[in-house]
């Protein structure tokens, strides 16, 4: 099944109102996976199981303590990779995407890989490569080169 064909290559302004949506989802997801975290070290020091030590509050301990700043801070990020990753790989699209019709494929229309998925989320810069895609005649951003893939626009149904 050769999608590519036949569907147009995203441009920049598309692809930069579903990034803007899935910011928003992505920021409520991390505000809930943070919250979660937040509520058991609470739970913990509540029970007497844990204390701050020298740290003022939780968000002092998670922020300024060597090791769990760095724990929490790889969590998050797992969480907003993972996001991605899944989304991408399993269904070509994530929230935002699916919005604004857009699709991320192999130029063969099939789902790119978690492989090529990491690779586009690496290579992403946090979305600004997307700013390539005016520049490409192709209408690559930068992660679309190197993971091998491409952004098309579905069709309205």
């Amino acid at each position: 099944m050769n999608k590519s064909s036949t569907l147009p290559k995203s441009g920049l302004l598309r692809r930069l109102a579903a990034w803007f949506y899935d910011g928003l989802i992505i920021i409520a997801i991390e505000m809930m996976a943070a919250g979660i975290v937040i509520a058991i070290l609470e739970a913990l020091v509540a029970a007497g199981l844990m204390d701050y030590g020298n740290y003022i509050d939780v968000s002092d301990y998670l922020s300024r303590h060597p090791v769990w700043s760095l724990l929490f801070t790889a969590y998050l990020a797992t969480i907003w990779i993972g996001f991605f990753v899944y989304f991408w790989s399993k269904a070509g699209q994530t929230v935002g995407m699916r919005a604004w019709k857009l699709r991320v494929q192999n130029p063969d229309g099939t789902n790119i890989s978690i492989t090529q998925a990491v690779i586009r989320v690496a290579t992403s810069a946090f979305g600004l490569s997307n700013f390539a895609v005016p520049l490409d005649p192709q209408k690559r951003g930068f992660h679309d080169i190197w993971a091998k893939s491409e952004v098309v626009v579905l069709p309205k149904v």
